[in-house]
């Protein structure tokens, strides 16, 4: 059974419950801006267990956050217990990439369907999860407390898109078959397991912020991009700042111990410092 009051307590929601649209746009708002996306677990070996009392213990007893699968599952049993009619969906990220890119399927996020119509709901896509429900129409501009989106046809899929700057940047390709089970756990292992994830050598934590900032932590690098695409970069040359930086400015509770050993995985990776065209 879904601890319904733990999950709005871990979210930060007190508002009310009714399964509608404005409840579905405070939901993903608070915990947008509360639970962060993280791999840590990933880059010190611990592929994510996707089991309902797994991501309870981790995600609302622990306060850690996670990726795709973990936060997005915690989010479609949330929904679910408060009534919302949830299926869920698999995509193919293309960030930084060509809208028809060949990548694979290993993006989870949720379809939300309301007397107003279809939303894309998704709290999992790192430094650039939408912040509010999309209307699932195309070529339709749509804003967030963030940036503006839009959905766009690729072939028989569905590409999110987002205005960064003066620029509308691929995010992801939703496939419109429905996924299975199986195959959350095949893009899982892939992405916790497989030599070109982006999560096993690299230490990403990225956060929403209600003013309309986003803050990345990304080996490294702290980017914090906001309002009107003003950004502010920095490299953390003291790695003893950041387990300070991750606690407190991205609401990571991580240990020194954790973070020490990430940074070292780093090192002997030789991404340290490094960037990525996902998490620019």
């Amino acid at each position: 059974m879904f601890d319904l009051d733990a999950w709005t307590g871990r979210i930060g929601y007190s508002g009310p419950r009714a399964a509608d649209l404005a409840t579905l746009h405070a939901v993903i708002a608070a915990h947008t801006a509360t639970v962060p996306f993280e791999n840590i677990g990933v880059l010190l070996g611990h592929a994510p267990k996707l089991a309902p009392d797994a991501l309870h213990d981790k995600v609302i007893v622990g306060r850690r956050g996670g990726y795709c699968f973990e936060l997005n599952a915690v989010l479609r049993d949330g929904l679910r217990a408060l009534g919302f009619d949830v299926a869920e969906r698999i995509a193919r990220v293309v960030r930084g990439q060509d809208a028809a890119a060949p990548t694979p399927a290993t993006h989870m996020m949720l379809q939300v369907d309301l007397p107003e119509g279809r939303f894309l709901a998704d709290v999992g896509f790192g430094n650039q999860t939408p912040t509010a429900p999309l209307q699932w129409q195309l070529n339709t501009e749509q804003q967030t407390p963030h940036e503006p989106m839009r959905l766009t046809a690729v072939g028989d899929d569905v590409l999110l898109q987002a205005q960064i700057g003066e620029n509308w940047e691929n995010i992801y390709r939703i496939l419109p078959h429905p996924p299975l089970q199986a195959d959350y756990e095949v893009g899982n292992w892939f992405c916790a397991t497989h030599p070109n994830s982006p999560f096993v050598g690299n230490m990403i934590v990225a956060r929403a912020g209600h003013d309309g900032t986003r803050t990345t932590f990304f080996n490294g690098r702290l980017t914090i991009r906001r309002p009107g695409n003003r950004i502010e970069r920095r490299i953390i040359d003291d790695t003893a700042e950041i387990g300070p930086i991750l606690r407190d400015t991205l609401g990571l509770p991580i240990t020194n111990d954790e973070v020490a050993a990430a940074i070292e995985i780093l090192k002997s990776k030789g991404t340290l410092g490094a960037t990525h065209a996902a998490f620019a």
